[in-house]
């Protein structure tokens, strides 16, 4: 009930931010008549993903020679916000100018997953109200960093500008096709934040509240509705990190995550994808609680766009994917996994696998038949 009634609050006075000024309107944009944030032309994003990362410390250039294999029909690209605008006002796109160049050529389809929060730029976070931090997962794992608070808005105004840059830049490319909802976030696209009992005392002593989160989220749908009307945009692993003080039972935890859906859908409609991005077959410690996502997520097949990402790389990894010392096995194993129909015999319309194993000569008969159970689509 506590949730609830924080959520019939927002409904009933949205946030809204047009061109980077907050205001309170009523009435969300994308759900008045002849608005286009509630559908879209381009066609759903289907099949095998291939996911880069951005390696500034490594390449200077993207490595996009994956965008060539015949079973990839899109890239999805991880990239922090600090390396495409390290000087406010003044964007390098020249590593996304490559990538939209590649893609159309290559007749892929684009996935943007920009990621603010931890690796924003020092000067977005000047005035903005921040706290110190572990990484709580990836490749900085355990790195203290500085974190804006997920409502700031001081960070969400600037985030927000450099949101519209890109749109203006990129909007009209027949290649883009989804960008991941991201602000209120730390590590990556996805809606979590550092959360072990030490984190969340630190952010009691910040002013969270379950209000502001789900507020700065509303503003954060709204902007991307308004900014990308050509785009279907990804939410992924919606829910609320905390719930406020105390412990809180399942009911309320799978009350939240669905009011957060349906805020998503009342302001995307029909361009709100869906997606997990932690897929896997290998038995390890969590499994009860990967099954509640996935079937959270089955629960959309067919209704929403829905996708998954692997949970890391069979190549090297293929003891954590599913059969150790096989990675062609894990990853078809890890495959069959995602491609679990539900109970209407609908399954996920998209499957993201790791730069590393789409190269893998190795792994070539493997994305073959994933890319074939895409053939037929399942919407």
């Amino acid at each position: 009930m506590f949730f609830r009634a924080v959520v019939s609050f927002i409904t009933l006075a949205t946030i809204a931010v047009t061109h980077g000024v907050f205001c309170a309107d009523a009435e969300p944009k994308a759900m008045r008549p002849g608005r286009p944030g509630a559908s879209t032309d381009n066609p759903i994003p289907s099949g095998l993903v291939v996911v880069l990362k951005n390696k500034p410390q490594k390449d200077r250039s993207l490595d996009l020679r994956t965008l060539d294999n015949p079973f990839i029909s899109g890239v999805a690209l991880q990239i922090h916000w600090r390396d495409l605008e390290p000087v406010q006002g003044q964007p390098d796109w020249s590593k996304l100018d490559e990538l939209f160049a590649a893609a159309e050529s290559s007749n892929k389809w684009v996935q943007l997953l920009i990621f603010p929060g931890f690796f924003s730029p020092a000067w977005a976070l000047e005035g903005a109200r921040a706290d110190q931090f572990p990484i709580q997962y990836g490749p900085s794992k355990g790195t203290v960093e500085k974190l804006p608070m997920p409502w700031d808005k001081v960070y969400l105004t600037h985030w927000f500008a450099f949101l519209k840059q890109l749109s203006e830049r990129y909007g009209h490319s027949p290649a883009f096709r989804m960008i991941a909802a991201d602000g209120p976030t730390s590590v990556s696209a996805e809606m979590t934040l550092p959360n072990k009992p030490q984190d969340h005392k630190k952010w009691l002593k910040d002013s969270y509240t379950p209000r502001k989160y789900t507020e700065a989220w509303q503003q954060v749908f709204q902007v991307y509705a308004d900014y990308f009307p050509n785009q279907y945009v990804s939410l992924s692993a919606p829910s609320l990190p905390m719930l406020g003080p105390g412990r809180k039972g399942p009911d309320e935890r799978n009350e939240a995550r669905q009011a957060i859906v349906d805020q998503a859908i009342g302001l995307l409609g029909r361009r709100l994808v869906l997606q997990w991005s932690d897929l896997k077959a290998g038995h390890v410690a969590g499994s009860a609680r990967e099954s509640r996502h996935f079937d959270f997520l089955a629960g959309y097949f067919g209704r929403v766009v829905t996708g998954l990402q692997m949970g890391t790389n069979a190549e090297r990894k293929s003891g954590r994917m599913g059969a150790e010392g096989n990675p062609p096995l894990a990853l078809r194993r890890s495959i069959d996994k995602g491609m679990q129909p539900n109970n209407s015999g609908r399954h996920i319309d998209y499957l993201e696998i790791h730069e590393e194993d789409v190269l893998a000569e190795e792994m070539q008969p493997v994305l073959r038949y994933g890319a074939s159970l895409f053939v037929h689509p399942s919407r």
